[in-house]
C-alpha cells in the first residue's frame, strides 16, 4: 500500500494497552505519517489541542473518559480531525450511533486485522484532504462574509482585515500555535458578523445611542456565535465572536467574564479591535498617533484589556518604529 502525502500528517492512536499503541506504530512506520500515541483521553485533548492532528483513533472503552466522549470533544476543539472508533462487538451499537450523529468516521472492530486498520486510516486521510480543501474554499467564503458585513457602516471599511492582521501579530508575538492562529484569522473576519442583526439606522446613528438602542448592539456576539456555530466553525472561532467584548475587569458582555475566564483568542482578537477603532479616523473624530494610543491603552490596563497584551502591543510599536501597527 502506497501513501502518497502533500506534507507529514499527524495520526493519533488512543488506547490503554501499551502494547496495542506500539503494535500499531509499528505498522505504521515508514508510512510518510506523523504518528503519535497517548494511553488515556486526557493526553490525547492534550495533543489535539497543542498540534494539527489529521486522524485520531481511539478506542472506546477506556478508564475515566471513554472514547466515544473524547472524540465528541475532539470535535469541538478539532472539526477536521477525522475521527475513527476502534470497538468491541459488544459495544457496535454505540459505534454505529456515533457514525450516524457525525461524531465518528468510521469504526473499527477488535480485535483488528492489520489490513483493517491500515485501510481505515488510509481512507480517514483522504477525507481529512477532502475537509482540507473544502477549508481552503471558506476562507474566500469567509471574507466575503466579512466584508459584506462592513458595508452596513462604510467607515469599518477594511476593519476585519485590520483586526486580523493586528491579532495575528499578537498571537505570533505569544508563540500561539500555527492552526489556533488560522482560527484567530477566521475569528477576526468573523467577530461582528452578528452585526447583521443591528439596523443600519443604529449602526450608522451619528449621535449617542439611546439604552434601548444600545441592548439592541449588546446582543450582536450571541446573534453572531449563533451564525458560526450553525456554520460548524470551531470553537475558537465561536469564543472570538463570543466574547471580544468582555472586559479584563469583568464589565463586558455578554457574560461579564473577569481576566483568564476570557478564553485568550477573544482576549486577543478584542485588544486588536480595540487598538484599531482607536487609530482610524471617524466622522466625529481624527484617529490617534502612536504616543496617543500609547497613552489611551495604558489607562486601558487592567480595565478594559488583558494587561499582558498592552505590553505586546506596545512591544510591537517599538519594533515598527513609529509605523503604523496595522
Amino acid at each position: 500500500m502506497r501513501w502518497k502525502n502533500v506534507k507529514l500528517e499527524t495520526v493519533l492512536f488512543v488506547d490503554d494497552e501499551r502494547s496495542i499503541l506500539s503494535y500499531t506504530s509499528t505498522i505504521f512506520a515508514h508510512k510518510g505519517l506523523n504518528v503519535l500515541t497517548a494511553d488515556c483521553a486526557e493526553d490525547a485533548l492534550k495533543i489535539v489541542n497543542e498540534q494539527s492532528v489529521a486522524v485520531v483513533v481511539s478506542d472506546n472503552e477506556m478508564p475515566g473518559m471513554r472514547g466515544i466522549e473524547l472524540l465528541s470533544r475532539i470535535k469541538e476543539v478539532s472539526p477536521h480531525t477525522v475521527k475513527i472508533m476502534m470497538t468491541a462487538s459488544a459495544d457496535l451499537a454505540t459505534a454505529l450511533a456515533a457514525i450516524n450523529s457525525g461524531e465518528v468516521f468510521r469504526f473499527v472492530l477488535k480485535p483488528w486485522k492489520k489490513t483493517e486498520m491500515l485501510l481505515a486510516v488510509k481512507d480517514g486521510l483522504r477525507r481529512y484532504r477532502v475537509l482540507q480543501a473544502i477549508k481552503s474554499e471558506d476562507e474566500f467564503i469567509l471574507h466575503s462574509l466579512a466584508q459584506t458585513i462592513e458595508l452596513k457602516d462604510a467607515s469599518t471599511k477594511g476593519h476585519c482585515d485590520r483586526v486580523a492582521t493586528l491579532a495575528l501579530r499578537i498571537a505570533e508575538a505569544l508563540d500561539v500555535p500555527d492552526d489556533v492562529q488560522q482560527e484567530i484569522k477566521y475569528g477576526s473576519w468573523l467577530h461582528d458578523c452578528g452585526k447583521i442583526g443591528v439596523p443600519e439606522a443604529i449602526l450608522n446613528a451619528e449621535r449617542p445611542l439611546s439604552a434601548e438602542e444600545f441592548k439592541i448592539v449588546m446582543q450582536h456576539p450571541e446573534w453572531g456565535c449563533d451564525v458560526v456555530r450553525k456554520a460548524n466553525l470551531s470553537k475558537t472561532v465561536q469564543n472570538i465572536v463570543l466574547h471580544h467584548h468582555e472586559r479584563h475587569d469583568g464589565k463586558g458582555y455578554p457574560h461579564r467574564l473577569k481576566g483568564s475566564d476570557i478564553p485568550l483568542e477573544a482576549r486577543i482578537v478584542s485588544a486588536a479591535d480595540i487598538c484599531d477603532a482607536l487609530i482610524m479616523d471617524r466622522p466625529y473624530r481624527k484617529g490617534l498617533d502612536n504616543k496617543e494610543l500609547i497613552q489611551t491603552l495604558t489607562g486601558m490596563k487592567g480595565k478594559n484589556l488583558d494587561p499582558v497584551l498592552v505590553e505586546v502591543i506596545f512591544g510591537l510599536l517599538a519594533l515598527d518604529a513609529g509605523s503604523s501597527l496595522v
